[in-house]
């Protein structure tokens, strides 16, 4: 069986270490980060040219199956699988991770965009902590009143030119004691971040509520109507039992 997996994610990194000895799997890569985690499966990075790119892709590399295991924000892509696979025919399943859901102690404000998310912060100066990738943190250039730290796996450069800005490149996971330690050392006053679900940043949205910390939050983009499990042993097991028939 020959499969797709469309990565990026610690989703994408459990199904290829958990994959069948029959199958013959390739992961694709947005390259948005310059040194990517290594695979034990072949890897391709960049972007197809949208649906009938990655139709042309698949149809000629004879794919049998395609994994979405992208970000739960990268809507664009998991719209392009959803019409290649249509397309082609070609089997598509989604490995869509559960959103976080607010708790008793959560003080969310839950936006739909970053501009919103912008406006939430409102105008007096505050100590904001972005947590959102660095292809976003644009959006906040227009509220430049804040204090900003910014924590990204690459460096920003100047997509924030605000007058005041610490980064802090790291990549997580991220454990919740660790994170109310530096919520607190950093005198955040407020912490912006996007639903991403899965337990792997969750640690900073625990740490907020146990300070008592506001959470400007932005919800996760619709993706399309698919067949889809939680994680990837769900994928895996997918897998197997078509591999079996």
């Amino acid at each position: 069986m020959r499969v797709l997996i469309l990565g990026g994610t610690t989703e994408a990194s459990a199904l290829v270490k958990g994959l069948d000895p029959r199958i013959d799997a390739t992961l694709s890569l947005a390259g948005r980060t310059s040194a990517p985690k290594r695979e034990p499966v072949s890897t391709r990075i960049g972007g197809f040219g949208g649906a009938e790119g990655l139709a042309a892709w698949i149809a000629e590399n004879r794919i049998d199956v395609v994994i979405d295991a992208t970000h739960p924000f990268a809507a664009r892509i998991s719209r392009n699988a959803a019409l290649a696979c249509e397309r082609t025919g070609v089997a598509l399943l989604a490995i869509r991770r559960p959103a976080w859901e607010r708790r008793q102690g959560d003080r969310w404000t839950e936006v739909e965009t970053m501009s919103e998310a912008v406006l939430a912060l409102g105008e007096t100066p505050r100590r904001v902590f972005l947590t959102i990738g660095r292809l976003e943190v644009g959006a906040f250039a227009t509220a430049p009143q804040h204090d900003y730290i910014v924590r990204a796996i690459e460096p920003i450069g100047d997509a924030l030119p605000v007058p005041r800005l610490t980064e802090i490149a790291a990549r997580g996971p991220f454990g919740e004691a660790a994170e109310m330690t530096f919520l607190a050392e950093r005198w955040i006053d407020i912490l912006v971040t996007k639903n991403s679900g899965g337990p792997a940043t969750y640690g900073k949205i625990a740490a907020a509520r146990a300070l008592g910390l506001p959470v400007v939050i932005v919800r996760p983009p619709d993706k399309p109507d698919v067949d889809s499990v939680s994680d990837a042993e769900g994928a895996l097991a997918w897998l197997r039992e078509r591999l079996n028939h």
